[in-house]
């Protein structure tokens, strides 16, 4: 072991991640276990297992490949089958001219690139990857379990399975034949999945040449094991008949539920049924009962942030509004707040389009414009029910507007939400749809806008050094800088390679006061809201994002990313 680490040793030391220095007590130590050097440096963290691999790349003159970057296609994983590719250890790449390119831990290994060379009948051209990278490509690609996606998909593709005339299955009352049971079991498998993976999503779109499975972790889209082609009328037809959806109709939308048991839990699915042009695609929104019992701290509030606004939602009246564009965490911010202030003495509505949580103790009315219960309708409604708190989904016209602000100047706590891009809009907003400035005034207590980021794998953070550009976007200064402690991750089986797992809110917490009103009052524009509210300590989405960066709880891109730059 000792003679093969030393060209490993020469190699990373040439490259400047290890020095001399640092070796002679990783010898001795080596030495007293009898563990190879190289070995015993990467389980004492001085190089990681990526640098390592790196090193060998550059000592055999081969391609390093990053496989959780890639998205391999279906017929490079096609070429090497899965038993060959769990037998050799190895990931293909891609094909090339002269044969394919396969990823494995160690290129000096003759005996596998012959063995490969022998079992695929072509030529083997090899590159390196982690030994990491490799055990979740076959996951993700092969799949290790016998209940997994790419296995069963696998299995069809290679015609292990045979799935029956399953185009014969026309029934309206869901009804489905014997021949169906591995596309039942598929579709089954695949919302396990999507929801261990802590998706939110499920989106299943069928493309001109084949038909694309894509989970949605984080707020980001991740490519999975495509289905074959021949496979979309199947799925997309059960999983109507899954949520009560006609399989006669496929040239309107059609919306569903599924209900589903998983791992003990009940979760929901509110389905979404398009047709397009190569076919009707379905969205499957994952709803978590269970995981939605957020507590304030949880949403990311720092400690004066969640006083101040645990302070605002204990008013006995007013408005409070929380704004931002879809998929911007409003929804589940209000749910917490009403499981903060749901106790036994207080009687709380909502009214919602969907309902997509049943929350206990609290009564929940579903819009069905269809009838005429409109968001006016029921909020009209709904005051009669003597209620001390309202949640209403969204303001989205003046009737709906002016019932929730008078609800709130008559003594009740409302609480809504409003698609703008910062707080001080939001009166610009609801001005613009009719409502009065002094009504818009007197009703106002917060105005609050928020984004969400994704945070630094717990697992795999590891402190990193922003670079300048980044410093200068979130203005951070160096006097900032030398008491940060920035985080980023490298990328772990624990977090999809992608450094990131969970998200955290950043917020822009507009309270409104005597001063702001008068301004309200004058009917100012939002830039002058803006400065004033400034001027009065209200913190920008970016600068509080920026401080959670410096906290190293999230990375100046997500902050980048989902903010725009202060102007002032």
């Amino acid at each position: 072991m000792a003679a093969r680490d030393d060209y490993l040793l020469d190699s990373l030391i040439e490259m400047g991640y290890v020095t001399n220095e640092q070796l002679a007590p990783i010898r001795q130590e080596a030495d007293s276990t009898g563990e190879g050097v190289v070995d015993t440096l990467v389980a004492k963290g001085v190089v990681a297992p990526g640098v390592v691999a790196q090193a060998k790349a550059t000592h055999f003159s081969v391609e390093f490949v990053h496989l959780g970057e890639l998205q391999l296609a279906d017929d490079v994983i096609a070429a090497v089958p899965r038993h060959v590719a769990k037998r050799f250890n190895v990931v293909p790449v891609r094909k090339e001219e002269g044969g394919i390119v396969v990823a494995m831990a160690d290129p000096s290994d003759l005996d596998t690139l012959d063995g490969l060379q022998h079992a695929l009948n072509t030529s083997i051209i090899a590159a390196v990857a982690t030994p990491e990278d490799i055990e979740t490509a076959h996951s993700r690609y092969y799949g290790v379990r016998e209940d997994s996606v790419s296995k069963m998909i696998q299995d069809i593709t290679e015609g292990e399975v045979d799935i029956g005339k399953i185009e014969a299955v026309e029934t309206e009352d869901g009804a489905v034949m014997e021949a169906d049971a591995p596309i039942i079991k598929l579709v089954n498998t695949m919302i396990v999945e999507a929801f261990k993976m802590r998706s939110s999503d499920i989106h299943l779109e069928p493309l001109a040449k084949r038909f694309r499975v894509r989970y949605r972790i984080d707020g980001m889209l991740h490519e999975m094991k495509n289905p074959p082609k021949r496979l979309q009328a199947s799925i997309i037809q059960r999983l109507k008949i899954m949520s009560n959806m006609s399989i006669a109709e496929k040239r309107i939308p059609q919306d569903g539920r599924i209900q589903a048991g998983v791992g003990g839990k009940t979760v929901d699915l509110r389905v979404s049924c398009l047709p397009t042009t190569h076919g009707e695609s379905i969205v499957m929104r994952i709803l978590d009962k269970e995981g939605l019992r957020l507590g304030l701290a949880e949403l990311g509030f720092f400690t004066d942030d969640q006083q101040i606004f645990e302070r605002l939602i204990g008013l006995p009246d007013g408005i409070l509004l929380i704004t931002g564009p879809t998929g911007s965490g409003k929804t589940t911010t209000l749910y917490a707040v009403l499981n903060y202030i749901n106790r036994p003495d207080r009687k709380i509505i909502t009214v919602e389009d969907p309902v997509e949580y049943v929350l206990s103790g609290i009564n929940q009315v579903h819009v069905n414009e269809a009838v005429g219960l409109t968001f006016a309708a029921a909020l009209r409604s709904m005051l009669r029910q003597a209620p001390n708190v309202v949640m209403l989904g969204e303001i989205r016209d003046l009737e709906t507007a002016t019932i929730a602000i008078n609800a709130s100047l008559t003594g009740h706590l409302v609480f809504s939400t409003l698609h703008t891009n910062d707080a001080p809009s939001a009166v610009t907003r609801l001005i613009d749809i009719g409502v009065k400035p002094f009504l818009v005034a007197s009703s106002s207590r917060c105005l609050m806008a928020q984004r969400l980021v994704r945070k630094v794998c717990k697992r795999c953070g590891q402190p990193y050094t922003p670079t300048e550009d980044e410093m200068r976007s979130l203005n951070i200064d160096a006097a900032k800088a030398s008491a940060a402690s920035f985080r980023k991750g490298r990328g772990c089986p624990d977090c999809n390679k992608t450094g990131y797992r969970g998200r955290m809110g950043i917020f822009e917490i507009f309270v409104i006061d005597d001063e702001v009103r008068k301004l309200i009052y004058e009917k100012v524009s939002a830039t002058v809201l803006r400065t004033r509210a400034r001027e009065l300590g209200m913190r920008t989405l970016r600068e509080d994002g920026s401080r959670k960066v410096l906290a190293g709880q999230t990375t100046p891109d997500e902050v980048i990313r989902a903010t725009v730059m202060d102007l002032d």
